[in-house]
């Protein structure tokens, strides 16, 4: 009954607790916004990236329909020449041997350790920075 008397500090915990059920309850919907957002973004670039490469191919396609640029492609992918003309084959040197991945033992990759405080973990949890890959 002693508690009934001085409320103050009960309601005060109450409504901690209360305020604090209802910002967990928001976080997750929150990344998921956050998430989703990134994916659209990805998405439109992406979309952007496409757009471009189509039209680069649909430019060669459209290339493709004129004499010159059929001899052109026979020239330089197939080695037609012309009765009189002589053809030179150059070849590209080696390429230099480049030093494996280290790897475990067993053959799989290492993985990398998460760094950084338990501060800048929390940050990167509450802005959705830990989902980005």
């Amino acid at each position: 009954m002693r508690l009934l008397r001085r409320p103050g500090p009960v309601l005060a915990v109450l409504l901690f607790l209360l305020l604090g059920a209802a910002f967990l309850t928001q976080l997750v919907p929150y990344r998921q916004i956050i998430d989703s957002e990134r994916q659209v973004e990805a998405a439109r670039e992406r979309l952007d990236g496409l757009r471009e490469e189509n039209e680069a191919l649909q430019s060669d396609a459209d290339a493709l329909h004129t004499d010159a640029e059929i001899e052109k492609l026979a020239r330089e992918k197939l080695g037609y020449v012309r009765p009189g003309e002589t053809a030179y084959v150059v070849l590209d040197p080696p390429a230099p041997a480049t030093e494996e991945e280290r790897s475990e033992p067993d053959g799989s990759q290492r993985r990398e350790e998460p760094g950084g405080t338990w501060v800048e973990w929390i940050w990167d949890f509450l802005t959705g920075a830990d989902l980005e890959s």
